[in-house]
């Protein structure tokens, strides 16, 4: 097996190889410069996103400070997706965020593993597990993401939660661990916080 592909092979492997830190430190030179463009660089951070990560897609945003172990390299955008400050991914293998989707502040999205036994961390070895988000997804501030999980489209993860397993399509789920509360409904057409009614022109818009 090539040295890089077994990043996305789920294998155990060494991580600090020379092949594979002298590309890791080149990917987080770019992340390094990306950090210090001026909030009013919006133009060159977009530039910037599409040259460090996978694939960033049209109206990906991005705020600084971003952490990322490979500086993006393994990490897919959809198009208007936003995230907020302080976003950490664990890029090792491949992260997936699908469309419209939206993060909040001191999100962290972990590919990586270690062994639970002793002596196989001692000597530093992992493994990595995809990550994937859906479309129009709304992740909480602070919601930590665990290697190997899925949450399906639409669906809303609430602040702080810690999530180590599969979450379906359009629920809403929270906790630590994460768990599905409900389902999103007819309820949802009607209030968008509480008692907070959605204005009818907005209604109107998304009922045609």
């Amino acid at each position: 097996m090539k040295t890089f592909d077994i990043l996305h092979s789920g294998e155990l492997y060494y991580p600090n190889a020379d092949e594979i830190t002298e590309l890791q430190l080149q990917c987080l030179d770019k992340l390094w410069e990306f950090n210090r463009t001026r909030p009013s660089e919006v133009k060159k951070r977009a530039e910037m996103l599409k040259s460090m990560l996978a694939e960033a897609g049209e109206n990906c945003y991005i705020e600084a400070p971003f952490y990322a172990n490979w500086g993006g390299r393994h990490v897919h955008f959809g198009k208007n997706v936003y995230a907020n400050f302080n976003l950490t991914l664990v890029d090792d293998t491949h992260i997936y965020v699908g469309d419209y989707t939206m993060i909040g502040p001191n999100v962290t999205l972990a590919t990586a593993g270690h062994p639970i036994l002793p002596g196989l961390r001692e000597k530093a070895y992992q493994y990595n597990a995809p990550v994937t988000i859906g479309k129009n997804c709304w992740l909480g501030a602070g919601v930590v993401v665990v290697p190997g999980v899925s949450i399906g489209d639409n669906s809303v993860i609430g602040a702080g939660s810690i999530v180590t397993r599969d979450v379906p399509q359009n629920v809403v789920a929270a906790g630590n661990p994460c768990r599905v509360l409900r389902e999103i409904g007819e309820r949802d057409r009607e209030y968008y916080f509480k008692d907070k009614k959605i204005p009818p022109e907005l209604k109107k818009m998304f009922s045609e």
